[in-house]
């Protein structure tokens, strides 16, 4: 009884650990921001996040047109920098700090 409540608890913990490791998050967003898109964007993730609402951005994040939005505000943008393994860190950064999200990001 207490190897299988030891496999059980051992299972729970990576599986745990696991899920929070593969999901997208904000402060990776805003790293990658601030490492791949503020150069060419000349402003700061403040004002990128706050140019749509969260709604907005969700709809952009849903329609599958995330990258063409961004590549229309910031113009100047790599295309390396829009790659698909970065967007979903872009949009949780941009959701958390939407102009309706009364959040305000420190870069």
């Amino acid at each position: 009884m207490n190897k299988l409540l030891k496999v059980v608890l051992t299972s729970a913990i990576v599986l745990s650990i696991s899920t929070t490791v593969a999901s997208a998050n904000v402060a990776k967003g805003q790293k990658l921001y601030l490492k791949k898109l503020k150069g060419s964007c000349n402003i700061n993730g403040a004002k990128m996040a706050s140019q749509h609402s969260q709604d907005e951005w969700e709809s952009f994040k849903e329609n599958g047109k995330l990258a063409d939005e961004l590549k229309r505000i910031c113009p100047k943008a790599p295309s390396k920098s829009l790659n698909n393994k970065y967007l979903e860190h872009y949009f949780d950064f941009f959701f958390e700090y939407a102009n309706d999200s009364g959040n305000v990001p420190s870069c």
